[in-house]
């Protein structure tokens, strides 16, 4: 019951007092634990696949495109005597 009160609080960003959670039915102090959790999943998870992108981003190798002029090929020719 603490922990509720207290990650409800906490984490609700002063919307929220003490008393007023402690005081709160039970049923709905569950419901606002349970809304603000989802909350906050879903934010973490939105910020790992947004690191995710920019790390796969990063990540890629950019390959150099060939413009070096091609070099004749020689063949070796016997002396001539």
């Amino acid at each position: 019951m603490f922990k509720q009160i207290h990650e409800i609080v906490f984490n609700g960003q002063g919307g929220y007092d003490w008393n007023t959670i402690y005081n709160m039915p039970i049923w709905l102090r569950r419901f606002t634990y349970e809304t603000l959790r989802e909350h906050y999943e879903k934010q973490n998870e939105a910020a790992e696949k947004q690191q995710n992108m920019l790390n796969n981003k990063n990540s890629k190798e950019v390959s150099r495109p060939n413009i070096a002029p091609k070099q004749p090929t020689y063949t070796a020719k016997a002396p001539k005597k």
